[in-house]
């Protein structure tokens, strides 16, 4: 008897979503816990797996509908698939020909297994999963792991003559329409403003210097300027509470907790993860959540409930070569802190001149909520902290 596969059950800030790919075809063999399908959201690549094993009847919303939370996507038949091929027809020549099914067989189950990021990559470079050595965790195939695969020299035709121009058209992501629309309406509804500063990061750095070997052999984590820079906005928002507040029509919320969100690139877009509790959090915590969700981006596998909410964030533009941007709010939030590139540049101290790794801080705020004073304040302590880190360190 045929069951309802259903889409999954979004959270209240995912209104719908959109198939991306089916991974099988009607009549197909399926196992249990195969991914069937993939459902792009605003935020995430959902996964919907094979309740059983058997195969799918019929396949109700095609590649490029639009889903509704738990909406009937495909009809599926429990049991044993029926891919007994007439085993005396021809017996001589079957060992030769049973070697390709297997081979095939092998090769879709290593495709399944691996996140929706690089199953994509795979399909679009036309890479044979079983090709690519994987340095993930558990041998996983990791999205560079196939950017730096370099097949076997075969002799191609070439698809474009010498001089031709070509031009691709391709749908946009839904991820890419979210961030297009949040940025604009960032610009239209809020009085965001944009305050700089400048940071002697020769502190920061000696102090990685001396301790980053001491500090991996420990925890088990790079200690890199990420987790400074966190922990000396968590102090700075502890002491300007307007800056970890929101707007909610109008109301204005204080926040008790510290949340803040770490915009990362990802293939798909920006996405902006959620470092929970900062202010309970150590160095080491903090690096290695963000490393985790860095790697989670790369892989796709970020979860919605770890980019919901956030009071406060911090993107790093210097980690494109960025000498200095203006930062976009990311509302409902009222206040994001732009990092820049660490650039060598001559600076008087104390009567001399000296070349010192600076850095260019931006702090863009919502005017509605945060006066300036408040903003050079919030942003002249972040400076102070970073520039003397024992004051960070003692709580000073």
């Amino acid at each position: 008897m045929a069951t309802e596969i259903k889409a999954p059950v979004f959270p209240e800030s995912v209104a719908d979503g959109t198939i991306a790919t089916w991974h099988k075809k009607v009549g197909e063999p399926v196992s249990r816990d195969e991914v069937i399908c993939d459902i792009e959201t605003d935020k995430v690549v959902l996964e919907v797996v094979a309740p059983a094993d058997g195969s799918l009847v019929a396949i109700i919303k095609g590649e490029g509908d639009t889903v509704l939370s738990d909406e009937v996507i495909a009809q599926f038949e429990a049991g044993a698939v029926s891919a007994a091929a007439p085993e005396a027809a021809a017996p001589v020549a079957a060992a030769p020909v049973a070697s390709a099914p297997a081979a095939a067989a092998s090769t879709q189950a290593v495709d399944q297994n691996q996140a929706p990021a690089v199953r994509k990559a795979l399909s679009e470079t036309g890479i044979n999963a079983a090709d690519v050595q994987g340095t993930g965790r558990g041998g996983r195939i990791t999205k560079e792991d196939v950017a730096n695969h370099k097949p076997a020299a075969s002799v191609q035709p070439l698809s474009v003559a010498v001089g031709e121009r070509i031009e691709k058209r391709v749908p946009m992501t839904r991820l890419r329409k979210r961030v297009a629309e949040r940025l604009l309406a960032a610009t239209q509804q809020t009085a965001m403003l944009t305050t700089f500063n400048e940071v002697n990061m020769k502190p920061i750095m000696e102090m990685r210097k001396q301790y980053k070997d001491a500090f991996e052999k420990r925890h088990g984590a790079r200690l890199g300027f990420m987790s400074f820079f966190v922990k000396a906005a968590t102090e700075a928002l502890k002491r300007y509470p307007a800056v970890n507040a929101s707007i909610d029509g109008d109301d204005i919320v204080y926040h008790g907790f510290y949340d803040i969100g770490v915009a990362v690139s990802s293939d798909r877009g920006l996405v902006v993860p959620i470092l929970r509790d900062t202010d309970r959090m150590n160095y080491a915590e903090v690096e290695g959540g963000i490393a985790a969700y860095a790697a989670k981006a790369r892989e796709g596998k970020l979860s919605i409930e770890e980019m919901t909410g956030g009071t406060f964030t911090i993107t790093n533009g210097g980690t494109f070569g960025s000498l200095l941007s203006t930062p976009i709010l990311n509302t409902p939030q009222t206040a994001i802190l732009g990092m820049h590139k660490i650039q060598e540049r001559p600076m008087a101290v104390n009567g001399q001149v000296e070349i010192l790794p600076m850095m260019y801080l931006a702090l863009s705020y919502d005017h509605r909520l945060i006066d300036g004073k408040e903003a050079v304040g919030f942003l002249v302590t972040i400076k102070e902290l970073l520039e003397e880190p024992a004051k960070l360190i003692l709580d000073l």
